[in-house]
């Protein structure tokens, strides 16, 4: 089972005594992989993930996102059939961040299928084809991010902070509606259908901040699993 299987662990457990392609070698051998194919499937890799010029490079100078190409890499070795990834972003900046979306996708496109979990939601978004949203260990939400959020929840949100004490009327307003209202610390969270008629409600209140925006797979995600949930952490 193993030779079809590559894992990226969230924690970091690469061999700080050792260079980036001593490290390869060195999984390859759990696997059976003689040196010198693994020396050149390694090689392969680490220009796959943008690497071979850190190749001998020892592992305290690689940035996070190096690190983490480098665990993926390392997971690649085997030329696995299924990778599983747990928060394989986890710490980095957006460009890192996005350079690994890069790459992953390019896997995807190669034939690899996947099982990925992470707390962001771009994340899932932009490489799922199919998520599960969890709570609790209890799968709450399956299936493709698009058709979630289109069937799932109201296709528009509109943030609303009010300056007065009208607000509560006018979310019962909105309520009649058939809008979907939730309150996140000042601001009121409004789900609805119809924006239009929403946003004409909410013209007669005074307000320090409106928005108006659609439906994401976070606004799904915290609907699913309890925004009240969330905001006590």
């Amino acid at each position: 089972m193993k030779e079809v299987i590559g894992v990226v662990p969230q924690e970091d457990n690469l061999d700080e005594e050792l260079t980036v392609i001593d490290n390869l070698k060195i999984y390859a051998g759990y696997f059976g992989i003689p040196r010198r194919k693994a020396v050149k499937r390694g090689m392969e890799l680490l220009d796959f993930f943008q690497l071979a010029d850190r190749a001998k490079a020892r592992l305290r100078s690689l940035s996070g996102g190096m690190r983490r190409r480098l665990i993926i890499a390392r997971a690649m070795l085997n030329d696995p059939k299924l990778l599983i990834l747990d928060e394989p972003t986890t710490g980095l900046d957006p460009q890192a961040r996005h350079l690994i979306w890069q790459r992953i996708r390019k896997l995807k496109g190669h034939g690899v299928t996947m099982i990925l979990t992470t707390h962001y939601m771009e994340e899932a978004t932009q490489l799922c084809d199919r998520i599960a949203i969890m709570d609790k260990g209890k799968i709450l939400l399956e299936g493709p991010p698009g058709e979630l959020v289109e069937n799932e929840i109201e296709g528009d949100v509109i943030e609303f902070r009010p300056n007065g004490k009208s607000a509560e009327q006018a979310a019962l307003k909105l309520k009649k509606q058939g809008a979907l209202i939730e309150k996140a610390g000042d601001t009121f969270m409004i789900y609805t259908k119809y924006p239009e008629m929403a946003l004409n409600t909410l013209a007669t209140q005074e307000h320090h901040f409106l928005l108006h925006r659609k439906a994401t797979l976070e606004d799904l995600f915290l609907k699913a699993t309890g925004r009240k949930l969330k905001e006590g952490g």
